[in-house]
């Protein structure tokens, strides 16, 4: 794909490549990186459950907040990488600009988490 800032790569819009560069990073976040995996079977899961209930402000919350997650753990995972690529040694620089990413991800899972156990106890309370 081109870069317009760089001015490099082949021009054009091309949907089907920027599917399979969609495809290719979460099967990539997915096989390498296990929280993301259960993460999303957890909110599989709840957003079925949702759907079956027919619980569409639910089903919609819980989405946007998986959706949130997900993007915070897989911008999480390219930081890391992007600084053991340029660092592979101990660098204390390093080390904040990683530990400032993992807070912002641990913020988007107590977020996440909170938002999936309400709707839990919401559906079970519903069934019964």
């Amino acid at each position: 794909m081109r870069n317009k800032f760089l001015r490099t790569g082949q021009g054009g819009f091309n949907p089907i490549q920027k599917l399979r560069v969609f495809y290719s990073g979460l099967r990539y976040a997915v096989l390498n990186e296990s929280s993301v995996a259960i993460e999303i079977i957890l909110s599989l899961l709840v957003l079925t459950a949702c759907f079956y209930y027919r619980q569409w402000l639910d089903f919609t919350i819980v989405l946007v907040a998986s959706g949130l997650m997900l993007v915070a753990e897989m911008v999480n995972t390219a930081i890391e990488a992007l600084c053991d690529f340029v660092e592979s040694g101990h660098n204390e620089k390093i080390g904040i600009i990683k530990d400032v990413a993992s807070a912002a991800v641990g913020i988007s899972i107590l977020v996440w988490s909170v938002t999936l156990i309400m709707e839990i106890v919401r559906l079970w309370q519903g069934i019964q």
